[in-house]
């Protein structure tokens, strides 16, 4: 028999699988071996995938001057990774969780179905896998062959990672250059907006407006309680909201994890459209805070000797963002360390990190830095390293006037009628008659006190002397 046309011929082939699919004999079936013969059961409706130039004409692509936003590849060789790369992570999902649809497996990789696809194709070809049936949306669920096993359990002895895949260590950097803090330009209302919940003079404001535009570290140094953390914490708010972050990054073959849950917060209901790389994440600007558990392997990557898998150091995790290390001084790693590890990084912009293989690279280093510590800068570090840390801010106690401000918008936030009689008294009796410095926490822990002490001793909430006095006792006890 003969056709007219090879569409009929398809057809046919199609009926005749569906037909023995629905009627299947016992044993083996010649004929739906035959008719799957040429690429598995068919497609009824092949589904066009978009073309790199259909999805250019569905969203032009970011100007240079925009916003960066990582486009999905059309080829294996625009997501810069090699083809043994996405072997490897297709073969270790197999291994791991066994026959599986083509389309999961894009899922679980982040990657184009079409290159998935292709590649499935090929690893078919070469026996590594075989269809084990047909799957919804012209796609069929796939699983390794005996020596398709053997070469996933070689790949996972190396790496057990099997996620998202990665991207290349030069679009990493890329989007470094592109989201660096050095390229925001943040203004006064930028940093009023910013701190707009602490009070902040216009002195402190403008120098810390000239750090942040500077790109460069900073010291945030005074006595406690005056609000150095609060203010790294939020310095981050004058600069763009917004980054992309890869989950992961591929260097010479090896794995680093560069998203982590615990430091970056993914923007909430984020569904970014189909043309952009699902291997990267939208995330707000990161800040990362260390205090006295920093040490030294903190500052490198880290790898599992179980797993095969790399952990990104602090500083790559904040870049294009804010490194805080807080209680500067007293860390755990000595300060003489920490600042030659952090020396050359400092004035270059740009940091050497060694891989579990110990091979060395280069990665930036792009992030506003704030040391903040109750000691003076000077007895910590040499002049050689504060030239490198060019804006020295004083976080100095407050005025009598931002005092009586913090007191007043304190009160109001714990629901305390204020009064400005009892802030004289408690001015003239426990502050001046005492020579007690002001600072910037003291009206919230005071007041929190006098809501507490009213709750006790159930009495209206209210801020009187009595209420002052216990506060004033219980907090500077040993102060």
């Amino acid at each position: 028999m003969t056709f007219a046309s090879e569409g009929i011929q398809e057809d046919f082939r199609r009926r005749l699988v569906a037909l023995l699919n629905e009627h299947p004999g016992e044993g083996d079936d010649p004929w739906l071996a035959i008719a799957q013969q040429g690429g598995g059961p068919p497609k009824a409706a092949p589904r066009e995938e978009p073309s790199a130039e259909s999805i250019s004409q569905q969203e032009p692509p970011p100007s240079p001057d925009g916003p960066f936003v990582p486009r999905a590849p059309q080829t294996i060789e625009e997501s810069g990774l090699s083809l043994s790369e996405i072997e490897a992570l297709v073969m270790k999902y197999l291994l791991n969780c066994g026959a599986t649809a083509g389309r999961d497996i894009a899922d679980r990789l982040r990657f184009p179905f079409r290159l998935i696809e292709r590649l499935l194709r090929q690893l078919k070809e070469a026996l590594l896998v075989v269809y084990k049936s047909s799957a919804p949306l012209d796609d069929y669920v796939y699983e390794l062959t005996e020596t398709g096993h053997e070469r996933a359990r070689r790949y996972s002895q190396r790496c057990t990672y099997f996620g998202t895949a990665p991207v290349s260590l030069a679009d990493y950097i890329a989007s470094v250059r592109a989201q660096s803090v050095t390229r925001q330009a943040p203004t006064l209302s930028d940093l009023r907006r910013a701190f707009e919940d602490l009070v902040l003079g216009d002195e402190i404001l403008s120098q810390i407006g000239q750090a942040v535009n500077s790109g460069q570290g900073l010291f945030l140094y005074g006595a406690p309680g005056n609000g150095k953390t609060s203010i790294a914490e939020r310095i981050i708010r004058a600069f763009g909201e917004n980054i992309w972050v890869p989950r992961a990054v591929s260097v010479f073959g090896e794995i680093v994890r560069v998203y982590d849950p615990s430091s970056h917060e993914i923007l909430p209901d984020d569904s970014p459209p189909r043309w952009v790389d699902q291997r990267w994440i939208h995330i707000r600007r990161p800040t990362l805070v260390v205090g006295g558990e920093l040490t030294l392997d903190s500052l490198e990557i880290t790898t599992s000797r179980t797993t095969g898998i790399s952990e990104a150091p602090l500083q790559m995790k904040a870049n294009c963002g804010t490194l805080v290390i807080d209680d500067f001084g007293r860390q755990r790693v000595s300060v003489a360390e920490l600042l030659n590890r952090w020396i050359v990084p400092l004035e270059k912009r740009y940091d050497f990190l060694t891989l579990g293989n110990g091979r060395k690279i280069q990665v930036p280093f792009d992030q506003l830095i704030v040391f903040s510590t109750n000691l003076d800068p000077r007895a910590l570090v040499d002049e050689a390293f504060l030239r490198r840390i060019p804006y020295k801010i004083d976080v100095r106690d407050p005025t009598e006037k931002e005092f009586r401000d913090l007191m007043r918008s304190m009160a109001a936030a714990n629901g305390i009628e204020h009064r400005d009689d009892v802030v004289d008294y408690l001015l003239q009796t426990h502050y001046q008659g005492t020579a007690r410095p002001l600072r910037f926490c003291h009206p919230r822990d005071l007041l929190r006190q006098v809501k507490i002490y009213c709750a006790f001793r159930q009495v209206p909430l209210a801020m009187t002397r009595e209420a002052i006095d216990v506060a004033v006792h219980n907090y500077f006890a040993m102060m």
